[in-house]
């Protein structure tokens, strides 16, 4: 028999009202706002009623370094939530919301998969309570004011070859990765070269993801920077006085999004921050509600553990004060073996037959990447367990390498089969988070404050790459020196490279060694509040394939909803 689509499944999801889910996590009714019968606002006022109650344990959910394919994160964090309720305890899921350019590609949406989904899943991958569109058009707002303000006569004296500021649009659209715009008579505005990015690298997504209440975002959209001046003077939303226009738009989006899961656990949805070039976590203000609401806060890092559960040690809970008590590392058997190097996989096509293929000592060639995956938890103070996602056709010998490859860390090491039997699957595992969590923490962030720019970067380089240190090309000394300059010296960095290998080139697969990180530019998320060095080849605009998913969605004769995966 054919295994259901995760949009059949969620078809047949019984799904509790809101407000039920809500009443059970402490949430209070009053401050819900719902949209529809599938999602509901959580207004911030819950934060501060919500104090009093007990803290969850707070669990965070990364991987190893994924494959294009990717290694099943979101499907653990929804299965591990689950799983608690068969322990009797109340896990609450945090994840990101799903950008609609994936979903239309070749990514899919990002709800979870087979038994172990928010729901209803099409109404989180398409549009759900209408965040995205907010940070779409606070964006460009901002931008429209930019280039008024050069039109009316450039008041503050920005250099229009030293404007960072661009537009965004929720598609992957490589035509407009770079533009030019001003085009037509005198009164069409000033031409100059720009661009667009993909909403979810927009720096008001990451700013709206680390914000901890209203007037934060508010002051933090006042301090992003659109450009410098002749002198390297930065300008900023503030002087351009768009930046309460900005905070107008996005004071309903502020709100975290209440769902449930195929199972009816309490699941918060809120920002999308795009993995390469900002945090690729879930949103500070929705972490506050749900750190109340239950027994277990279980939130998703995206990528691999060098990637989002790093952005989450040194960005994240460096913002929120929130401290981790476990990590949960998910490693599958297809994703070390692809590690071993031994594999070409290529995403939209069928995997090897070899990588499929029993081969517990390619399991072990491959493990390299989760050894230092363990010690990136290791190095951070947070005592990591390994969720081995089994998928159909895996093979007990390769399982059986990588529980030695855990305990050779001395880490906990639980099989879960949360895809196709729901929660009841990963009970093992949330019993091992369970025990994990209550080990005394020793969280710690990788770097302080007042450590300069180049000796953060090269700290992450190191310790957490592997490496053996960055080098930077002229025009990064001249930007770190600028960023220095502007104060800007105490933001922690968020290191954009890619995310299919631990060091800057995908091609290199396990755990690289005897390389320095390029760092051929630097940016700054001033508003956000971190400096983003650029490693090698950064797409902040996908594009479309030659049969992106978009061409297998559809509506049938009844109006539903067909094709989404």
């Amino acid at each position: 028999m054919e295994f259901p689509s995760d949009l059949e499944i969620a078809a047949e999801a019984s799904l509790s009202p809101l407000a039920d889910i809500a009443s059970r996590s402490g949430i209070p009714l009053d401050r819900l706002e719902p949209y529809g019968s599938g999602a509901a606002k959580i207004q911030l006022e819950a934060i501060e009623e919500m104090r009093d109650r007990p803290r969850a344990k707070y669990v965070v959910v990364s991987a190893i370094t994924p494959t294009p394919l990717g290694e099943g994160k979101t499907t653990t964090t929804v299965g591990l939530g689950q799983g608690f309720s068969h322990i009797s305890k109340l896990g609450v899921v945090a994840i990101r919301q799903p950008s609609m350019g994936p979903t239309f590609g070749i990514k899919g949406g990002a709800a979870g998969g087979g038994f172990s989904q928010v729901v209803p899943m099409e109404l989180l991958n398409l549009h759900l309570t209408g965040d995205m569109h907010a940070v779409t058009a606070a964006h460009n707002m901002c931008s429209a004011a930019l280039d008024a303000h050069l039109y009316h006569g450039n008041e503050s004296g920005l250099d229009q070859h030293n404007i960072t500021w661009r537009r965004v649009i929720d598609v992957n659209d490589r035509s407009l990765r770079n533009t030019v715009i001003g085009l037509g008579g005198r009164l069409d505005g000033v031409p100059r070269e720009t661009g667009f990015d993909i909403t979810a690298a927009s720096e008001v997504m990451a700013t709206l993801a680390l914000c901890t209440s209203l007037q934060d975002l508010r002051e933090r959209l006042g301090r992003i920077v659109v450009g410098y001046t002749k002198g390297g003077s930065p300008v900023t939303a503030e002087e351009l006085q768009v930046a309460g226009a900005m905070a107008v738009i996005l004071r309903e989006a502020i709100k975290p999004n209440l769902m449930q899961t195929l199972e009816n656990t309490p699941a918060l949805v809120h920002t999308g921050p795009f993995g390469n070039i900002a945090t690729g976590n879930s949103s500070i203000v929705a972490d506050r509600i749900g750190i109340h609401m239950g027994d277990y806060l279980i939130t998703e890092a995206g990528f691999g553990a060098d990637m989002g559960a790093e952005r989450f040690f040194n960005i994240k809970c460096r913002t929120s004060g929130l401290a981790p008590d476990a990590a949960v590392l998910v490693a599958t058997v297809r994703g070390l073996k692809a590690h071993s190097g031994n594999h070409r996989i290529v995403a939209g096509k069928p995997l090897p037959d070899a990588l499929l293929a029993e081969n517990p000592d390619e399991v072990h060639q491959g493990g390299d990447n989760l050894r230092k995956q363990l010690e990136n938890m290791r190095i951070h103070g947070c005592t990591p367990v390994v969720a081995i996602n089994v998928f159909p056709g895996d093979h007990d010998a390769d399982i059986d390498a990588i529980k030695e490859i855990a305990a050779e860390y001395d880490a906990r090491a639980a099989v879960s089969t949360h895809f196709t039997d729901g929660g009841k699957g990963a009970i093992e595992l949330a019993e091992a988070v369970a025990d994990a969590a209550e080990e005394e923490s020793h969280f710690q962030v990788l770097y302080p404050d007042e450590m300069s720019l180049r000796d953060k970067i090269t700290t992450v380089a190191q310790r957490v790459y592997g490496a053996d240190g960055a080098t930077f090309t002229p025009q990064a000394d001249t930007q770190l020196d600028n960023y220095e300059a502007n104060g800007f010296g105490h933001l922690p960095v968020c290191i954009a490279k890619s995310h299919l290998s631990l060091s800057h080139d995908p091609k290199l697969k396990g755990a690289p060694t005897g390389w320095a990180l390029p760092v051929r530019e630097v940016r700054a998320s001033v508003g956000a509040g971190f400096v983003y060095p650029i490693c090698g080849d950064m797409r902040t605009m996908p594009g479309l394939g030659t049969s992106p998913a978009l061409q297998s969605i559809d509506i049938d004769a009844n109006g539903d909803i067909v094709g989404l995966s």
